[in-house]
């Protein structure tokens, strides 16, 4: 997510091509299609259960049951739930309020982005550059030459855009692109980095904390791809003087980078660590001994800190 690179694991620039084939919207996953790790990097397989195989059958099933639990795929649901028209100085505009929920049970970090119709208009071309063949049976929901503010269209157009959104989410390929991951998070995002590097710690950590598990939901596949948005939230808490909170965010964002030692925010952000351990009177002989191994390892990765390294986001 930065100006020059993409965050998140390298498989964001990397194709994988898939043949797999087309059930209920699931296309093949032909372009730029990412990888599914299995729990801390272990494949999740029949090969999982060698170290279990003293278990009684009742065990058995209900080590399964546990593991189907822990894999049950995070599905969202999409909701427009209102739209008013924007009327500024030279333009009028229809502005969508959407919100986001994880399905099956109760979730109280629900998302809620603002985007106008012009919005879902440029994803919408986005998509069709490389998804082409997998959207061919996506209804967008096209301009009239009138009455494009009426009430009646407005709520029309509503109901058509949360289909949309819902069919995209449908399509594997489509849910794990760039495009619908900056769609509905790059706006706010930018704000949130903006206003890190505006010294607004405050504003800035409060659209963080609204975005960030949203975008740790949709990249799911890709754990290191929230990295650089909770180092943000580190770099914030910090500087507003609550150093528990920025510990805890810098564990998220290390438990993402489980096994990611060449990650450009890995030795930067053990370093903030250790500072934070020592501050909160934690032992951090542990991080310490990450750290000094690590940059042993990897001596050219030494350079910016953690604060430089996360203003540097979202510069374009």
């Amino acid at each position: 997510m930065a100006s020059a690179e993409r965050p998140g694991c390298p498989a964001w620039v990397e194709p994988m091509t898939q043949s797999t084939a087309r059930t209920e919207h699931d296309a093949p996953a032909a372009s730029q299609d990412l990888p599914h790790p299995g729990p801390e990097g272990h494949q999740d397989g029949p090969s999982s259960l060698s170290s279990n195989s003293n278990m009684t059958t009742r065990e058995l099933q209900e080590y399964w049951r546990s593991e189907k639990g822990r894999w049950k795929p995070i599905k969202l649901l999409f909701e427009i739930v209102s739209a008013r028209i924007e009327q500024r100085r030279i333009s009028k505009f229809v502005m969508y309020q959407i919100v986001v929920i994880q399905t099956g049970s109760f979730d109280s970090n629900k998302a809620v982005l603002e985007r106008r119709y012009s919005d879902f208009e440029k994803l919408q071309k986005s998509l069709l550059k490389t998804y082409r063949e997998e959207i061919e049976d996506v209804v967008f929901p096209g301009k009239r030459l009138t009455g494009n503010f009426s009430e009646e269209m407005i709520d029309e157009r509503r109901l058509a855009l949360r289909e949309y959104l819902r069919l995209l989410y449908a399509i594997r390929a489509v849910r794990r692109s760039r495009e619908l991951l900056d769609f509905l998070t790059r706006p706010e995002l930018r704000e949130a980095f903006g206003c890190l590097r505006a010294g607004q710690y405050a504003r800035a950590l409060d659209t963080l904390l609204r975005v960030v598990p949203l975008l740790e939901r949709l990249t799911a596949h890709c754990p290191a791809a929230p990295v650089p948005a909770l180092c943000a939230v580190l770099v914030c808490h910090r500087d507003l003087e609550r150093p528990a909170e920025a510990f805890a965010a810098g564990e998220r964002a290390l438990r993402c980078l489980q096994a990611r030692e060449s990650h450009r925010y890995y030795l930067p952000l053990l370093e903030a660590m250790v500072h934070l351990a020592y501050s909160l009177g934690k032992d951090f002989a542990a991080l310490q001994g990450r750290l000094e191994e690590s940059q042993a390892r990897w001596p050219s990765h030494r350079g910016f800190s953690l604060k430089e390294l996360t203003v540097r986001e979202y510069l374009s």
